[in-house]
């Protein structure tokens, strides 16, 4: 039986992923979106099982008829308040007002639930969401899979591959949690497709300390690389706070504050995952962490 979902977000990164990773399946897609924007209608237009559907944000009633006969809304979003708190809180309004039976947010993260209150923006911002979603009428489903694998050979500095060094605080011994941008697209379409999917689902294709990653590395490259302890979790901390309070790039995603303070939550342990259940839609070949390090290797010069 055909489902149809509304995908909001369907032009970024990893919302183009779950749009490839949906049409893997029996599904008709809607992609949402804003008016003047002409990237949607490029990248799906020629696919009869997608259709481009158009509405501001702030257009209550627009977006309401955009949802209205989707079985599941699927949000990839990417930004900070006025788009994970408000784009997001528009969006589920007009999900219920339309009686869509289910709604997924845009977290695709490590777990926000208990980190410490100022210790990571974007976290904060998708807890608070979260709130909303969990008072609304609705099924909802969160995907946590730790962070994305694919940044530890570009935004994540965690390895510095010319100095043969793995950075690490307070612990080299703290389980961090990854996971590939390709298999959390491929999850989040299948927990889409469950109508039995739960409040959250984790996932990790590997969980694996500093220490396990330069043992990694030295034994990809025949290299040692060595551990670089670069201070505790709250010095870290400290430095992130100075960091957003100089900073001019508030409405930035990411800016460099705000990946310290990503590392503030793996570390410390607070956004640790602890019900990975990576089994749950059948057995799979998960992309590790070493894979995508060696992959990385083989493709410098």
């Amino acid at each position: 039986m055909t489902t149809t979902l509304l995908v909001a977000g369907a032009t970024g990164d990893l919302g183009r992923r779950i749009v490839r990773e949906l049409l893997e399946h029996d599904v008709h897609l809607r992609v949402l979106t804003r008016p003047g924007s002409d990237t949607a209608a490029t990248l799906f237009g020629a696919d009869d099982r997608v259709d481009v559907v158009t509405a501001d944000y702030t257009d209550h009633a627009g977006l309401a008829a955009a949802v209205s006969g989707v079985e599941v809304v699927v949000s990839a979003v990417s930004g900070v308040r006025p788009v994970i708190v408000d784009a997001q809180r528009a969006l589920l309004a007009a999900a219920v007002v339309a009686g869509v039976p289910r709604f997924i947010p845009s977290d695709y993260s490590a777990d926000y639930r208990r980190i410490s209150p100022g210790t990571n923006r974007n976290f904060e911002l998708r807890r608070e969401f979260a709130a909303d979603v969990d008072a609304a009428p609705i099924q909802a489903t969160s995907i946590l899979n730790g962070m994305f694998t694919d940044l530890l050979t570009g935004d994540a500095p965690m390895i510095l591959f010319d100095r043969r060094r793995v950075l690490f605080w307070s612990s080299a011994d703290q389980v961090l949690d990854f996971t590939t941008k390709d298999d959390v697209a491929r999850i989040t379409a299948l927990a889409a497709l469950d109508p039995q999917a739960p409040r959250v689902v984790e996932v990790a294709g590997s969980q694996v300390s500093a220490r396990e990653v330069a043992a990694t590395m030295t034994e990809l490259t025949g290299t040692p690389f060595k551990l670089l302890w670069a201070g505790t979790t709250g010095t870290l901390s400290a430095m992130s706070s100075i960091g957003r309070r100089l900073s001019k790039s508030g409405d930035e995603t990411f800016p460099a504050w705000q990946g310290m303070q990503y590392f503030v939550s793996m570390f410390s342990g607070q956004a640790q995952l602890h019900h990975v259940d990576d089994d749950r839609y059948g057995p799979h070949r998960w992309t590790t962490v070493r894979d995508v390090l060696e992959q990385h290797l083989a493709a410098r010069p």
